[in-house]
């Protein structure tokens, strides 16, 4: 399982928190890349509640990540 952060940003709009397979079901429905659901297909499936990206791929970057002031904007 590898992933970018062009394939992460497919699940920015998923429905958190949610389980492996409604994961799944998002990615087949939202017709999102096959990596992305070969990437989930690989997750363990425990029943795990996943609250966002993050519980799956602990090293997405979020926005305090991005060194800029977005009020200078």
């Amino acid at each position: 399982m590898y992933w970018t952060l062009e394939l992460a940003s497919k699940l920015e709009d998923a429905p958190w928190p949610a389980t492996k397979e409604e994961l799944l079901d998002y990615a087949v429905r939202s017709g999102i890349s096959l990596e992305v659901i070969e990437n989930l297909e690989e997750l363990e499936d425990e029943g795990d509640v996943y609250d966002s990206i993050e519980d799956i791929w602990p090293d997405y970057p979020t926005k305090e990540d991005f060194l800029f002031d977005e009020e200078e904007y």
